[in-house]
This record gives C-alpha cells, sequence and structure tokens, in this order.
C-alpha cells in the first residue's frame, strides 16, 4: 500500500515511517507536517491511503486537509489519529460530512502500526471506523450544538444574529457594529443563514431571517418542513413540532 502520512512531530513522524515500512506491507511514498503540503502532493501523486494527524502545522488541520483532498479525490482513504481532545476538531468532522473510507481514532489506542495497517486496509476497502471514546465526544458535540446554535457561529455572526432576532435591518445593524458598507452584514446574514441550514430550504431572504431571528429566541436549531411548520429534536433525537412559548 502507498500511504502518505501527515504528522507534524519529526521524530513521530520518522518513528511511523520506519515502524509501517518495516511489516513490507506499506510503502510511505510521502511523509509531511502539513496539510496544505499533503493536498499538493496529492494532486501530483496519488496514494492508496492517508494516514493523517488531526492537529498540524500550517492553517489547515487534519480535518480540514483531508476534506480539501477529498474534494479532489472522492472517498480517498484517511486514518485519523489524535491526541487532542478539542471541540473544535469534533465540530469539523461533523461538518465534514464524511461518511465511508476513514478511521478516526485516539492517538494513544492505535499508535503501533500492526494496530494501524487493518485501519488503513478497511478504510481503503470502503468501511469506516470510530474509536468508541472519540464517538463518544462527537455525539457530545452535536448535542451540544444542536441545543445552542451560537456554537456554530463566529463571534461577529452571534452579533448579528441578535440584532436580526431584535428585528434590525442590515443598515441599523452596520450601524451599531460600525461598519460602513452595509453589504458586509448582507454577507454575514448569508454565513449564518448556511450555518443553521437555511440557506436551501429558505424561499427567500425575508423567510431565512424570519427563521433566523425564531432559531436566536429558541436558543436551539430549528429546521422547517414543506408545510412551513418549525421542527426540534427532542431528546431521543426525534424531529418533533416545535412551539414558541416565549
Amino acid at each position: 500500500m502507498n500511504l502518505l502520512l501527515v504528522e507534524d512531530n519529526p521524530k513521530l513522524r520518522d518513528a511511523l515511517t520506519r515502524g509501517l515500512e518495516a511489516t513490507t506491507r506499506v510503502r510511505v511514498m510521502h511523509a509531511c507536517a502539513r496539510g496544505e503540503d499533503a493536498l499538493a502532493y496529492c494532486l501530483r501523486e496519488t496514494p492508496d491511503a492517508i494516514l493523517m494527524d488531526v492537529q498540524l502545522e500550517g492553517e489547515m488541520n487534519g480535518i480540514q486537509s483531508a476534506i480539501s483532498i477529498r474534494r479532489e479525490f472522492p472517498r480517498m482513504p484517511v486514518v485519523f489519529y489524535s491526541i487532542q481532545d478539542d471541540d473544535a476538531y469534533y465540530r469539523d468532522f461533523i461538518r465534514s460530512g464524511i461518511l465511508s473510507h476513514y478511521a478516526y481514532v485516539k492517538k494513544s489506542n492505535y499508535l503501533l502500526p500492526e494496530m494501524i495497517l487493518p485501519l488503513l486496509q478497511d478504510a481503503k476497502n470502503g468501511r469506516s471506523f470510530i474509536d468508541p471514546e472519540i464517538e463518544t465526544r462527537v455525539q457530545t458535540v452535536r448535542v451540544q450544538d444542536e441545543r445552542d446554535p451560537m456554537t456554530l457561529l463566529e463571534p461577529n455572526e452571534q452579533q448579528v444574529a441578535k440584532f436580526l432576532a431584535q428585528g434590525l435591518s442590515n443598515e441599523q445593524i452596520a450601524g451599531r457594529m460600525g461598519f460602513k458598507d452595509r453589504r458586509t452584514i448582507a454577507r454575514t446574514n448569508g454565513q449564518i443563514y448556511a450555518a443553521w441550514g437555511l440557506a436551501d430550504n429558505a424561499t427567500d431572504e425575508k423567510i431565512a431571517r424570519t427563521r433566523a431571528a425564531l432559531i436566536v429566541r429558541a436558543k436551539r436549531l430549528l429546521q422547517w418542513d414543506e408545510h412551513g411548520s418549525a421542527l426540534a429534536q427532542n431528546e431521543r433525537g426525534e424531529w418533533k413540532e416545535w412551539r414558541d412559548e416565549g
């Protein structure tokens, strides 16, 4: 198996290279520390699979790097491993929409080459696997985000969303926040709608704006069915009709 190894710790990168190649079942065709370099390499040479640390040097983490690579090479097999317990990584994984040809494991549980090889082979064969400890944290973050939609927004977007809920116009929000160009608010609105799933199911900007205001008021993510009824998830993860009790 021709492998691309992406690991920002040079000592561990060298140790993994030696260990994996010692099995005689893997050839590490390239090793690097940055997701940007991994993408550039894939555009020149196509590996059979990628072993990727989640925390990397550069602008992109491992999850973001895999998304960029898989955009060019759909379902490229990737095994993620991480020692970092950071909500941001789990949130990126949830947003990635990765469904198959991958594994995501805790580094301390799968550090030996003999343990990594089956993960790589399974990913290559189209299977998926998440370390139970990571799956628990992913689900915790998922539930947290479903209950607090503001965690899906950046600070400026959070402030704009609050002003939307107060019924302010784009011009008024721009004035409150010190922006000279109200188009900045329109662009920010678009990011809010996309983060909350309103960009595709609202027929126009006015409806998306109203629904964003309702989400701020509800303090939880809402969806709308084909009849325009608002739905919220219950404790069992079922989408049920939501009523504003405010």
